[in-house]
C-alpha cells in the first residue's frame, strides 16, 4: 500500500510538473481539443434527432406552405401569420414564435441533425466570447488563459447539463431558451467591448449590432428578457458614473430593449393565456422571496462533485491570472450579492406566471449562467486578495526579517489560500484533471454525463434503431392512401431523447399535433398484439 501510494505520488508529481511547464497557448489549445472531442458523439447522436412535440403545432403552417408552394417566401410569411396569431391568442414572444414556426423539420423531414449543430454552435461560441471578454479585458486575464477558462467551463457544462434534449435536440425547446439565452450574450458582449472601445467608430458599430440585437432579446422568452433588462440597466448606471461618453453604447441598446421588452409584456395573447390556464402563479412579492429561495437550492443542486473538480482545477490558473491583472478589484462583495440577485432573478418569470420553477428547458440556461458567475466571481476574489498580497508584500519588505515573517504570519484566510495556489497548483490541477477525466470516463451510470450517454448510444445501436423506426412512421404520415395512423411504440430510444411520445389516445394534445401536420383522421399508439 505504502509502495502504491508512493508511485502515485511520484506520478503526480511528474505530471504536474510537465503542466507546469505547458505554455498558455497550447494549454488552451489542449483544452480546446477535449471540449471538441467530448462534442462529437453529442453532434454524432444528433444524426439521429427527429422532429417532436411542439415542433409540429408551430409548424404546421409554415410546413403546408411549403408543400403547395415549394416557396421559402411563401412559408416565411406563413411563419410570420402563424407569429401574429401566436401573439394575439396565446404569447406574446413575437421573435421566439416566429423562428420556432420555421423549423427546419418543415421543409425537409430529416433535417433534424442540424438542430444540435445550431444550438451547440451559437450557445458555446456565445459564451465563449462572452466569458473571454470579461476575463480578458474586465479582468484583466491574458487572451490564453482566458481561452483555457472558457474551454473547460463548456466542457464541464455540456457534461452536466440539465436537460440535454431540451436544450441541444429540441427544435423548438431550444430556439425558445438557449438560442435566445445566445443572443442575449451576444449583446451583452457587443454593449461590454463598445464601452471599452477606443476608436469612435468602433464603439458606433457596437452600439448599432446590440441596439438590433436587444430588440430580439426582448421579444424572446421572459427569463431571458428580464435578465438583459437588469443587465443593461445596470450598465447605463455604470457608464453614467464612470464614463458619460460612451453612455449610449448602453443606454441605446437599453431603450430599444426596454421597447421589445414590453411589447411581449403587454400581448393581447399573455392575458388571454392567463384566463384559461389553469396554473396560477404567485405575487410579485413573493415571487421575487422564493427568486431567493431557490437561487439557493439550485445552486447546491448544480455543485456536483464533477463541477467542484473543474472549479478546482481552475483555481490555481485563476489565481496567476488574475495576479498578473492590472484591474482594481475593490468589491469584491458588491460583484458577489449582485451575481446572485441576478441569477435570483431568473427564477422569477415562471414564479410569477406558473408558481413554479424546475422547467428543464429554462434551467439549461440558468444552469450557464450560473457557473459563468461562478467563475467570474472567483476570479474576481482572486484578484482582490492577490493585489492585497502585494500590497502587504511591498510594505513589509521595507523592515527587518522576522517583521517580515510575522506579517505573513497574520495574511487573511483568502491570501494564505492564494499562496497554497502558488505552491501546489501545478499538482492540485493534475489531481484534479485525473480525477475529473476519470470520473467522467469510468462512471457507474452511462447516462449520467452526456457525451458519455450520446456514445452509449450510438455503440449499442439505440440510435440507429430509433431512427429507423422513426422513418417508418413518417412513411405512414405522408402516405395519402392511409388517414387511420396506428404506430407502434419505440423498441430503443437513446437516453438523452427524453422527450414524450404518443399515447393510445386520438384525443392527447400530442397526438393531435401530429394529426393536424399530416392532415389525418387520427394517428395513435398500439401495442404489438393489437
Amino acid at each position: 500500500m505504502e509502495k502504491t501510494v508512493r508511485k502515485l505520488q511520484q506520478y503526480s508529481g511528474r505530471l504536474s510538473a510537465r503542466i507546469g511547464r505547458i505554455p498558455s497557448k497550447r494549454a488552451a489549445a489542449y483544452a480546446g481539443i477535449l471540449l471538441a472531442v467530448s462534442l462529437v458523439p453529442i453532434l454524432w447522436l444528433g444524426r439521429y434527432n427527429v422532429m417532436c412535440i411542439d415542433d409540429y403545432n408551430y409548424g404546421v403552417k409554415v410546413h403546408d406552405a411549403w408543400l403547395a408552394t415549394g416557396s421559402v417566401g411563401q412559408a416565411v410569411r406563413a411563419a410570420w401569420q402563424k407569429n401574429m396569431e401566436n401573439y394575439q391568442n396565446w404569447q406574446g414572444t413575437y421573435i421566439s414564435c416566429f423562428l420556432m414556426a420555421l423549423c427546419p423539420m418543415n421543409f425537409r423531414y430529416d433535417a433534424a441533425w442540424t438542430v444540435p449543430f445550431l444550438m451547440i454552435g451559437m450557445f458555446a461560441t456565445s459564451t465563449f466570447v462572452l466569458g473571454r471578454h470579461i476575463l480578458y479585458k474586465w479582468l484583466g486575464a491574458d487572451k490564453a488563459g482566458s481561452a483555457f477558462v472558457m474551454f473547460m467551463l463548456l466542457f464541464m457544462f455540456y457534461q452536466v447539463l440539465e436537460a440535454p434534449f431540451e436544450g441541444i435536440y429540441w427544435y423548438n425547446g431550444a430556439t425558445h431558451y438557449v438560442l435566445m439565452e445566445s443572443v442575449w450574450f451576444f449583446t451583452l458582449t457587443a454593449i461590454l467591448a463598445g464601452l471599452w472601445a477606443q476608436k469612435k467608430s468602433q464603439g458606433i458599430l457596437l452600439c448599432i449590432v446590440a441596439t438590433v440585437l436587444s430588440v430580439i432579446v426582448g421579444g424572446g422568452n421572459l427569463v431571458t428578457a428580464l435578465q438583459a433588462e437588469i443587465l443593461m440597466a445596470l450598465l447605463v448606471l455604470y457608464a453614467a458614473v464612470a464614463n458619460r461618453r460612451k453612455i449610449a453604447v448602453a443606454l441605446l441598446p437599453f431603450l430599444t430593449g426596454s421597447i421589445g421588452f414590453l411589447v411581449n409584456t403587454l400581448a393581447p395573447g399573455n392575458a388571454l393565456r392567463g384566463s384559461v390556464d389553469a396554473d396560477e402563479g404567485y405575487s410579485a412579492v413573493v415571487s421575487i422571496l422564493l427568486s431567493f429561495y431557490n437561487g439557493v437550492v439550485f445552486i447546491i443542486r448544480w455543485t456536483s462533485p464533477f463541477v467542484i473538480l473543474v472549479w478546482l482545477l481552475l483555481m490555481p490558473v485563476l489565481w496567476k491570472l488574475m495576479k498578473r491583472s492590472a484591474r482594481a478589484f475593490r468589491h469584491p462583495v458588491l460583484v458577489t450579492a449582485g451575481a446572485f440577485c441576478l441569477l435570483s432573478a431568473m427564477f422569477t418569470p415562471t414564479l410569477y406566471a406558473l408558481g413554479t420553477v424546475g422547467l428543464s428547458r429554462v434551467d439549461d440556461i440558468i444552469q450557464m449562467v450560473y457557473y459563468l458567475c461562478l467563475i467570474m466571481v472567483t476570479a474576481y476574489w482572486f484578484g482582490y486578495f492577490a493585489h492585497r498580497s502585494e500590497y502587504a508584500a511591498d510594505s513589509a519588505d521595507q523592515r527587518d526579517g522576522e517583521v517580515l515573517r510575522a506579517e505573513k504570519d497574520r495574511l487573511p484566510a483568502g491570501e494564505t489560500f492564494g499562496l497554497f495556489l502558488e505552491k501546489t497548483g501545478g499538482r492540485l490541477t493534475a489531481v484534479c484533471l485525473l480525477l475529473m477525466l476519470t470520473m467522467w470516463v469510468c462512471t457507474a451510470d452511462k447516462n449520467t454525463y452526456t457525451s458519455v450517454s450520446a456514445l452509449r448510444s450510438l455503440v449499442n445501436g439505440e440510435g440507429r434503431t430509433f431512427y429507423e423506426e422513426a422513418m417508418e412512421r413518417h412513411e405512414l404520415y405522408v402516405d395519402e392512401s392511409i388517414m387511420e395512423v396506428e404506430i407502434r411504440p419505440y423498441s430503443a430510444r437513446p437516453a438523452l431523447f427524453d422527450f414524450d411520445d404518443l399515447t393510445k389516445e386520438t384525443g392527447n394534445w400530442l397526438n393531435l399535433a401530429v394529426t393536424e401536420y399530416f392532415h389525418k383522421t387520427y394517428v395513435k399508439l398500439v401495442e404489438e398484439a393489437e
